[in-house]
């Protein structure tokens, strides 16, 4: 599935050009659906947190109980080769891949050999600055540790995600802003959630349903610097609802301020602002 375009494929120790094919129909990830994936992107020659990226990548895969087949470090080298076939003012999307192989005991286990492994360079371009999203509630929520692999990025847990935005899209909506299974916010469908009231801020505690992003750890670590009380505390829709900004955060569009929730109207404000110029300032200054 192609989002953007100029897609480059690493693939058995070397890169391709184009959309290649990398699994089979026997994989343990094609039948049982063993596939993790992580996201970073590399913006005017810069690739923020690529390393935090490459690292998750091989967490996931463990959370699933796949051997990864390739450091981080090395995972990093690669991309950084296959980077240097853009030109430094693209916006790609990298994404580190592995899907299970061999099956273990009774064939669901994933074997104990190496899993598969790719990286997929896909130019997908920024959102303007002035990109917003609008958001309703939906009746899907978040799972728990017990239920799904909620410390993983797994290609397993988007459908949950799909049927979310579906149900948003049909009620006219772009996102949702999802339940855990306390009824408590947890995050958008596809991204980490923040709020901002009398110029502080606040995001869901991660509590075991929602992968905790990079850049939303990001995010906190910059505003704290900055002098900004970022508050992690269980947050209920009626907050959202009495909150003077909300703001998405991802990998793929860093900042996405909110525009609406379910009628309740909010400004793209300082907050926002303040957000993403923060994380472009230090992401200037990383070595």
């Amino acid at each position: 599935m192609a989002t953007g375009k100029n897609i480059r494929t690493y693939f058995e120790g070397r890169w391709h050009e184009g959309d290649v094919p990398v699994m089979r129909a026997a994989d343990h990830g094609a039948w049982l659906g063993t596939t993790v994936f992580d996201g970073a992107r590399y913006v005017n020659g810069l690739a923020p947190d690529l390393a935090a990226h490459c690292a998750r990548t091989n967490r996931s895969a463990e959370a699933l109980m796949m051997t990864p087949s390739v450091s981080p470090e090395e995972m990093e080298a690669i991309v950084w080769d296959g980077l240097a076939q853009y030109p430094r003012e693209a916006a790609v999307y990298v994404r580190p891949m592995y899907w299970g192989i061999e099956g273990g005991h009774l064939a669901v286990m994933p074997g104990d050999a190496p899993a598969g492994f790719c990286i997929c360079l896909e130019e997908v371009p920024m959102a303007p600055d002035d990109a917003t999203a609008n958001l309703t509630t939906t009746r899907f929520r978040r799972p728990v540790l017990d239920d799904a692999v909620v410390n993983a990025k797994a290609g397993c847990l988007y459908p949950n995600n799909a049927r979310m935005l579906a149900e948003a899209r049909r009620k006219g909506y772009a996102n949702a802003l999802v339940a855990d299974a306390l009824g408590n916010v947890a995050e958008a469908a596809t991204a980490n959630v923040f709020m901002a009231r009398d110029g502080e801020v606040f995001t869901p505690i991660p509590n075991g349903t929602f992968l905790a992003g990079i850049t939303r750890a990001r995010h906190i670590a910059n505003l704290r610097a900055d002098g900004v009380t970022v508050h992690e505390a269980v947050l209920t829709f009626d907050d959202f609802r009495t909150a003077d900004e909300v703001f998405l955060t991802g990998n793929l569009m860093k900042v996405t301020p909110v525009s609406e929730f379910d009628g309740t109207r909010y400004q793209v404000g300082a907050m926002s602002r303040r957000v993403r110029d923060l994380y472009w300032d230090w992401a200037h200054s990383e070595p």
